[in-house]
């Protein structure tokens, strides 16, 4: 009869780091409505131009580009809104 065979430990995984996406972070934190309509524009409008198999592709890009655009808009609003919620709770004291 063979040994039974000893169960190897598994290495314990190590965390993943944090993602950071500085650029992503800082354009978000400084930019305005209409520079996130800038920054979408010329995706969408080089997107309009694929002809052929890319065509498919590329409308569901643009899905994807309209809820990325209406997600930052979103975000946009909720910091103006927290902005001047705390300067006006500043005004009170």
């Amino acid at each position: 009869m063979p040994p039974p065979k000893q169960q190897q430990q598994a290495p314990a995984p190590e965390p993943l780091p944090t993602p950071s996406y500085p650029a992503i972070e800082s354009f978000i934190e400084r930019a305005t409505a209409e520079e996130v309509q800038g920054l979408f524009t010329p995706i969408k409008e080089s997107l309009g131009v694929l002809k052929g198999p890319k065509v498919e592709h590329g409308k569901k890009v643009q899905v994807a580009l309209s809820n990325a655009e209406e997600l930052l808009g979103i975000l946009l609003e909720t910091r103006e809104r927290l902005i001047a919620e705390a300067q006006a709770n500043k005004g009170r004291r």
